[in-house]
């Protein structure tokens, strides 16, 4: 958020707030990703270099491919124009997610994911970070109430395998360069810029099941 709105949040709190109870009504009869598509694009045609980073991730950490997000791009080439979309490309090569990187884009689709039993969904406790392992795979599970986050304990900077030691509350810290995470949503909130890798989860008869 910009210094600029903040201060109009401080100083017209009465009339900001129309304007974010707009926002949040809008898009609700469309689906996460689409949602998320849509305002990655929006940020792109008003060139918000900080708002596009953040909603870029936000999107991939939803569900979004890499490939959806450039389709995104080139679909709204009638109204963004190439220099928009060389500019929010540009910006995607400086983020370096591994993701966008050619020869990861371009290679065929994985076999398809499988839900793995990862634990008991009783045994993570309310409001904290578990580390567990799950056929090989190390994991961090947060829980909030009913809610589950899973992801992946590889650093997304070098792929450092993040150790149970790096919990500290709902912070996690890479051993290597130091780049931290929220549990509660994934993002990287110091050092770096990109999100964990989050993985579909649910809960079936007791169970957290993980997919990949």
């Amino acid at each position: 958020m910009s210094d600029a709105l903040n201060y109009l949040i401080k100083t017209r709190p009465e009339t900001i707030s129309h304007y974010f109870a707009f926002l949040k009504q809008t898009g609700t009869h469309l689906d996460p990703k689409t949602r998320n598509l849509i305002s990655v694009i929006t940020k792109v045609y008003s060139q918000t270099d900080r708002g596009f980073r953040q909603y870029l991730g936000r999107a991939l950490r939803e569900g979004c491919t890499p490939m959806e997000v450039l389709d995104a791009l080139l679909m709204a080439f009638p109204a963004l124009g190439l220099a928009k979309i060389t500019w929010a490309v540009d910006i995607i090569l400086d983020m370096k997610i591994p993701g966008f990187d050619p020869d990861v884009i371009t290679q065929k689709a994985p076999p398809a994911a499988e839900w793995r039993d990862v634990m008991a969904a009783k045994d993570v406790p309310d409001g904290e970070v578990t580390r567990t392992e799950c056929q090989g795979r190390g994991l961090f599970v947060y829980r909030d109430k009913k809610s589950y986050q899973v992801y992946d304990s590889h650093c997304p900077h070098q792929s450092t395998d993040i150790p149970e030691l790096a919990i500290k509350g709902t912070t996690l810290t890479c051993p290597k360069h130091q780049w931290q995470f929220d549990a509660k949503s994934g993002d990287c909130i110091k050092k770096g810029n990109t999100p964990l890798k989050r993985l579909e989860s649910k809960v079936v008869k007791g169970r957290l099941l993980a997919s990949w």
